[in-house]
C-alpha cells in the first residue's frame, strides 16, 4: 500500500472523519421493515479518523488500515477490535456502490488511520464510509451534491446519512431522516472506551421501545442552546443503556468508575460500549480523564463538541 501513495504526479485526497455521540436515545417503536424508529440528538466530536484516497487506473479499491493516536500506543491494543481491511469493511462497500452507482471505471487506494474505536456505539465505521463517499466523488470528479451521496450511504448503514448534516443533528425514522441543529456551544467531554466491544443488533435486540420519549431530543437540544447544562443534563437519556449494562458488566464499572472521578451524568453512548460525560470547563474534563487514566481504563479521550462539523477534506500532493 505504501507504494500507491508513492507517485509524485498523484493527488491525495485527505478528510477527516468525526466520532459521535448521542445526547439523547430513545427508541420508540419497531418498523414494518424490522428496523427500530429511533429520534436521537448526536453530535460530532474533535476525535477523528483519517483516509488518504488516491485515484488508480485499475477498478480495484485497495484498503490499508493502521492505528494512530490513543489506539496505536501500546498500552492500548486491547482497544483495537477487528477493523476488517477487505471487502466487508463499510469503506470498501461505499467506494464499491458509488463507482457502481456512477459508473466509474477507476479504482481506489485507501489508507484508513484509526483513532476511534470500533464496537464502541462512537459510529467510527459510519463516518469513514460518510467521508469516503465526499472524498471519492471529489477524487473521480464526480462532485455530486451531499444529498446523493448521503442517500447512498443509507443504502449501506442507518447512522451514515447523519455525517453529512454539517454539525449537530437530530435522526429520526432509522436513522435516515435528519434534523439539524444550531446553536450548542463547544463544550468539553471525556470519553471512555472500554475493553469489551458491543454488537449493535444484540443490544437493540434486549431494547424496549419508549414512545413517550418523543419529543425530548428537540427540548434537549433546545436546553443546551440556551446554555442551561444542568437542565440539559437531566433531560439526556439513552434507551439502550439499560440492555447494554446486562450484556456487558464493564460497561456497569464504567460508569461507577466516571462517577467516582467526578462526572456528571455519565451515560453510554449510541449502542455502547463507550460512555461520556459532558464537562462545564477543560479543566474539569482533564481532571475527570487524569482520574481515569490513573485508575486503569486505557482508552480515555478529552475532546470538543464541533459545533458546525467538518470533514476537512483537503487535497494535497505527496
Amino acid at each position: 500500500m505504501a507504494a500507491l501513495f508513492s507517485d509524485p504526479s498523484a493527488a491525495i485526497q485527505t478528510a477527516h472523519a468525526p466520532a459521535k455521540l448521542n445526547l439523547s436515545l430513545a427508541v420508540l417503536a419497531r418498523r414494518p421493515d424490522g428496523f427500530h424508529e429511533i429520534e436521537s440528538l448526536m453530535v460530532p466530536v474533535t476525535l477523528y479518523d483519517t483516509l488518504r484516497v488516491r485515484v488508480t487506473h485499475t477498478p480495484e479499491i485497495q484498503l490499508c488500515v493502521r492505528f494512530a493516536g490513543r489506539l496505536g500506543q501500546p498500552a492500548a491494543a486491547v482497544l483495537r477490535r477487528d477493523v476488517p481491511a477487505d471487502a466487508t469493511n463499510l469503506v470498501v462497500r461505499s467506494a464499491r456502490l458509488l463507482a457502481e452507482e456512477a459508473g466509474v471505471r477507476q479504482g481506489l487506494a485507501i489508507e484508513l488511520v484509526k483513532e476511534i474505536p470500533s464496537g464502541a456505539g462512537l459510529g467510527g465505521g459510519s463516518s469513514d464510509a460518510a467521508t469516503l463517499l465526499m472524498a471519492a466523488s471529489r477524487a473521480w470528479g464526480l462532485h455530486w451534491p451531499q444529498s446523493k451521496l448521503a442517500a447512498i450511504g443509507a443504502r449501506i448503514g442507518s447512522d451514515i446519512p447523519w455525517f453529512f448534516a454539517g454539525g449537530p443533528a437530530v435522526a429520526l425514522g432509522r436513522g435516515e431522516t435528519i434534523q439539524s441543529v444550531h446553536g450548542i456551544p463547544p463544550l468539553w467531554v471525556v470519553i471512555v472506551s472500554p475493553t469489551v466491544g458491543l454488537s449493535t443488533a444484540a443490544v437493540y435486540a434486549h431494547c424496549t421501545p419508549e414512545a413517550s420519549r418523543r419529543g425530548e431530543a428537540q427540548a434537549l437540544a433546545a436546553s443546551l442552546t440556551q446554555g442551561n447544562l444542568r437542565q440539559a443534563q437531566a433531560r439526556m437519556h439513552n434507551a439502550l443503556e439499560s440492555p447494554a449494562r446486562q450484556l456487558c458488566p464493564e460497561v456497569v464499572r464504567l460508569l461507577a468508575a466516571m462517577a467516582n472521578a467526578g462526572a456528571v451524568r455519565p451515560m453510554l453512548t449510541g449502542s455502547g460500549s463507550a460512555c461520556f460525560t459532558i464537562a462545564r470547563t477543560v479543566t474539569e474534563a482533564r481532571g475527570i480523564a487524569s482520574r481515569l487514566e490513573a485508575a486503569g481504563w486505557p482508552g480515555v479521550w478529552s475532546v470538543r463538541i464541533c459545533t458546525r462539523q467538518s470533514f476537512k477534506m483537503s487535497s494535497e500532493m505527496p
